[in-house]
């Protein structure tokens, strides 16, 4: 009876206050509770036992005393046996998720070898032919350091798992000035974020490849103008990056769907509070990531 109901108030506040950051609280939580819980218990089960045996359970206070002192003797050491195989598991599974982190690193870095431009190599071009460009070429001279500031940003958020909300929109912008130039009026973007959700964080280029996504398999003409939108909610629990939906049916090749994978699988190993979901409604094709402390 005290096992097994020690056992559930620990199952309880596990559920309630799992992360590592509430250890602490729940901790302090489960002491409180298992006392109560074993002193009540305690005086009940010596009840009947008084009853049929008092001569053994005396419900003296100096007697009922020394029982709930006992009993919370076995009590801390099975709550302590169980909180420490969780923090093992907890140990572990975050080295796992770390070495997973590293290792999808190192891809990225061999795939940036294996596409045979160094994009520090290119970064540096930029800048030497905007030295060259001619000084009253002002659209070339913006167009060319827009393009070096989207190497810049690549280059930086390369070694860091997370970037604040705010820096990767900055970098969409310029990044969605380049396609401006040939897209011109058959882009409509539309940007509605809260300041509360600037200081978030989001996987370094997530977003980039969304919107790079929605550039590359939708039509824009001037029929049919791309809408993007990027928005989070007032809560700035989410960002919500969504396009019309209408799909090329020439030139390029049908997505295969991998940088969604991606996506997904990056925010799983930064332990998102939500997973990302993809949805398709009414003409909308719709991403939402969920944003993630510093």
């Amino acid at each position: 009876f005290l096992w097994l109901g020690n056992r559930w108030l620990w199952g309880w506040l596990l559920r309630r206050l799992p992360l590592v950051s509430q250890t602490r609280t729940r901790l302090w939580v489960l002491a409180g509770l298992s006392v109560v819980y074993t002193t009540v218990a305690t005086l009940l089960l010596r009840l009947p036992l008084h009853a049929l045996l008092p001569q053994f359970f005396s419900l003296q206070w100096r007697a009922q005393l020394a029982a709930v002192t006992f009993n919370l003797i076995p009590t801390a050491v099975v709550q302590t046996l169980y909180e420490a195989i969780y923090f093992f598991q907890q140990w572990t599974a975050n080295v796992r998720r770390t070495e997973q982190l590293q290792s999808a690193g190192v891809r990225s870095q061999l795939e940036a070898l294996q596409q045979q431009l160094d994009p520090h190599f290119l970064f540096n071009s930029l800048n030497t032919l905007s030295a060259l460009i001619e000084p009253h070429n002002e659209p070339a001279q913006q167009f060319v350091e827009r393009l070096a500031d989207v190497y810049r940003y690549v280059l930086l958020a390369r070694s860091t798992p997370t970037v604040p909300l705010e820096e990767e929109l900055a970098f969409v912008d310029t990044y969605l000035a380049l396609h401006k130039a040939r897209f011109r009026h058959n882009l409509h973007v539309h940007v509605d974020v809260p300041p509360a959700a600037l200081t978030r964080h989001v996987a370094p280029l997530s977003v980039q490849l969304l919107v790079e996504n929605a550039l590359k398999h939708n039509v824009a003409s001037q029929q049919h103008p791309l809408e993007l939108r990027l928005r989070a909610d007032a809560t700035g629990q989410q960002l919500v990056v969504e396009n019309t939906l209408r799909p090329r049916t020439a030139g390029l090749a049908p997505g295969t769907g991998t940088g969604l994978l991606n996506i997904r699988h990056r925010y799983e190993l930064l332990r998102a509070p939500a997973p990302v979901q993809v949805t398709t409604e009414a003409g909308w094709f719709r991403v939402q990531l969920p944003l993630l402390g510093a």
